[in-house]
């Protein structure tokens, strides 16, 4: 992992690659909770206001969950796309990617996150 902040965006970039993808259940939104992201992360998502952010998590969501689901899902950050990648973070549908996440790229995510700055979504 690069230690200079001004290569978080390289970190980030090569970590989201890593990280191994599955089909969630439709309509399932059960990892969708509030999370806390790295402020490069966040300034990937849409603004949302403070009453949005209130009102999801008045609910326990994440303020980017629509009717639909994800509504930033090509965007969401390193802790959503790890759910159900790890046997630390199962699917609670038991889905999952055909190769769970290699042991050493969640240990660089997992640095990442504790080495950013981290703001609630």
């Amino acid at each position: 992992m690069n230690k200079n902040n001004n290569n978080n965006k390289e970190d980030l970039a090569r970590l989201r690659k890593e990280i191994p993808t599955f089909e969630c259940t439709p309509g399932c939104h059960d990892c969708c909770g509030p999370v806390t992201t790295s402020a490069e992360e966040m300034s990937r998502l849409p603004y949302k206001t403070d009453a949005e952010h209130e009102a999801a998590l008045d609910e326990y969501n994440c303020v980017h969950l629509g009717p639909k689901g994800c509504t930033v899902y090509e965007e969401r950050p390193l802790i959503c796309r790890l759910f159900g990648t790890t046997p630390k973070m199962p699917c609670p549908n038991d889905r999952r990617p055909d190769e769970m996440i290699d042991v050493k790229v969640e240990g660089q995510i997992h640095h990442y996150i504790r080495n950013t700055r981290q703001v609630l979504v």
